[in-house]
């Protein structure tokens, strides 16, 4: 799941050499953190936070289809 945000992200943001996803397992949950440079972080959170809603919609898929618990935060 790591990877599909990254692809993601890599993909909307005009410097890709800046995304950084890290991952901590607590709980039963897996905490997917996003790091992208300052200038891309109105691209990924996107209008009223849409686009960020959307990642957060896809990885929920991705994780009820291997039994787990994601969590998606932008830093």
């Amino acid at each position: 799941m790591k990877e599909l945000v990254e692809y993601i992200a890599r993909s909307i943001v005009t410097i890709p050499e800046s995304v950084v996803v890290s991952e901590e397992v607590e709980g039963g949950v897996t905490y997917l953190k996003l790091q992208v440079a300052v200038e891309d972080r109105g691209r990924v959170i996107g209008k009223q936070g849409r686009i960020a809603q959307a990642m957060r919609a896809l990885l929920k898929v991705a994780a009820v289809r291997e039994g787990t618990r994601v969590e998606l935060k932008i830093e």
